[in-house]
């Protein structure tokens, strides 16, 4: 069979019987006593904290504190940094440096959840230890005449409080492990060998969170494959409801089966998570190297990229910068629109409405009301914007005209849900025609694949406000899918620049 499930001779019973999977007892099918999908092993949180991200700012920390100690012991030497000469201070300086070049060469920034505590500890004596000692007897050596116990006295401070940073981030890091925060959410389509070793080597390691498998074959499927449950097929998987929280689907049918992964793979590119295609695992080294690096290989991926930490925390900390900066320099203009709609009908100053964010979750969009109160409209777009639109008010005319209703979403850009910069997000339910936008382009999903932006690079290439037409639509998607594929900090500085002279020199788009 070509997913790794041999079937055997016909045994009269009607029902095609298994081999043993990898060695063990014939598995109950899940034809013969289905699981439900509500069997999903999903635990109740938004994101996951990145590893990367844990180890950056755990070796921030080690520098930062080492740098304290440093300063510390420099102040109790009667010194200051201003005041003391650049040979006194170089032992002092040079701490920072050597704790975060040893700890980096002696692999204690990977908090392996199958490394015991006590060899985390030995690798982070040893990985700052050995260094300090060699600045130390060095330091000894050059300095016996200017005072050489007060450098020591920091290094071996340094050393005995990394010793204890380590200690309790390993604490820290391993109590979040078991409650999954440092786990992606991640289900796996075909029930095969390949599947069972995935799981089972990831027991050790709880670098997954894998919430169960989808398989459109469960007449020869079991139940379950290694404790994960067969919640059902593929129809299933693009159908539930709670898919937005799911962040990467690995599909793990062998190699032989070229026909039906290619179909797997055409089903599954319409989504926004990240897809992965795991075809072998037999050179799966435990001890160099890791399940959720393995399954983030660029060469494995079919749809979507690997995640770039480094970037999403730029990005982050731009968001956050960037929308409390342009709160306090707009909060006149916010607080002049409010009172103008209070007074210019009837109605809430705000308008939420449900919107597609990150990975197709629903979002509640911040903007000032522009139209009719409409609660209805909150929930579900029912016609998008038209030319002269009787809905909308006269002081929504303006403010639409030049994007002021837009400015509240610099809330969800602080909450999390929304960037400065992004593709726009649609609201439920939008339709062109008679047609729901996400079937006119194939690739429309893949513009959730990063948070929704305020402005983008559609909006200042003139793809503002509705789609009427199916052409407008692809126009839109291929800009957004542009966006994606090259965003970084520049490109997105450069887009906030020419939102505003793009914006107000628009006089054809309706919005």
């Amino acid at each position: 069979m070509a997913d790794g499930l041999r079937q055997r001779k016909d045994d009269g019973t009607g029902k095609p019987p298994v081999e043993p999977c990898l060695g063990r007892s014939t598995p109950e099918l899940a034809s013969e006593n289905p699981a439900s999908i509500d069997d999903a092993r999903l635990p109740q949180r938004k994101t996951p904290i990145s590893g990367g991200g844990i180890r950056n700012v755990t070796r921030w920390l080690d520098i930062v504190v080492a740098s304290f100690v440093s300063w510390y012991c420099l102040t109790l030497s009667g010194n200051t940094v201003l005041g003391a000469t650049v040979f006194e201070i170089i032992p002092f300086a040079l701490i920072p440096f050597v704790v975060s070049w040893g700890l980096r060469t002696a692999s204690a920034y990977d908090f392996a959840f199958n490394r015991s505590a006590l060899d985390h500890m030995l690798r982070a004596a040893n990985g700052s230890g050995l260094p300090l000692a060699a600045l130390g007897f060095v330091t000894y050596i050059v300095y016996q005449g200017y005072g050489a116990r007060w450098p020591i006295l920091a290094i071996i401070t340094t050393w005995l409080t990394m010793i204890a940073l380590h200690a309790h981030m390993m604490v820290l890091i391993r109590a979040m492990t078991r409650a999954g925060r440092l786990s992606e959410n991640v289900v796996i389509v075909g029930a095969t060998p390949n599947a069972q070793r995935l799981i089972e080597r990831n027991e050790a390691t709880r670098e997954l969170n894998i919430v169960g498998i989808f398989d459109d074959r469960l007449s020869r499927a079991p139940k379950n494959v290694a404790g994960a449950p067969l919640l059902g097929k593929l129809d299933d998987l693009l159908n539930w409801e709670r898919l937005p929280e799911i962040d990467r689907i690995v599909v793990t049918i062998t190699s032989d089966a070229r026909v039906r992964v290619r179909q797997l793979i055409d089903r599954l590119r319409v989504l926004p998570q990240r897809v992965v295609l795991l075809l072998d695992l037999d050179g799966f080294d435990p001890e160099s190297e890791s399940l959720a690096e393995i399954a983030r290989s660029p060469a494995a991926y079919v749809s979507g990229t690997p995640r770039d930490t480094r970037r999403a925390i730029v990005k982050r900390c731009a968001d956050i910068g960037f929308a409390i900066g342009m709160l306090i320099a707009f909060s006149p203009l916010l607080i002049a629109t409010a009172i103008a709609i209070k007074l210019g009908s009837k109605g809430p100053v705000f308008f939420r409405q449900r919107r597609h964010g990150f990975n197709n979750q629903i979002i509640r969009v911040w903007k000032f009301r522009s139209m009719r109160d409409d609660p209805v409209a909150a929930d579900k777009m029912r016609q998008q914007t038209l030319k002269d639109d009787p809905r909308v008010t006269k002081i929504g005319r303006f403010i639409r005209k030049t994007s002021i209703d837009e400015l509240p979403q610099l809330f969800n850009v602080i909450k999390g849900e929304m960037s400065i910069v992004g593709p726009r997000p649609h609201a439920v339910g939008m339709t062109t025609g008679e047609t729901a936008v996400q079937g006119i382009v194939g690739d429309y999903a893949h513009r959730h694949r990063v948070k929704p932006g305020i402005t983008g690079w559609a909006q200042i290439n003139g793809s503002r406000g509705p789609v009427h037409t199916k052409e407008l639509v692809r126009d839109r998607v291929r800009l957004d899918m542009e966006y994606v594929n090259r965003s970084s900090f520049w490109f997105d500085l450069y887009i906030m620049i020419m939102t505003a002279p793009c914006l107000l020199g628009d006089a054809t788009n309706d919005r």
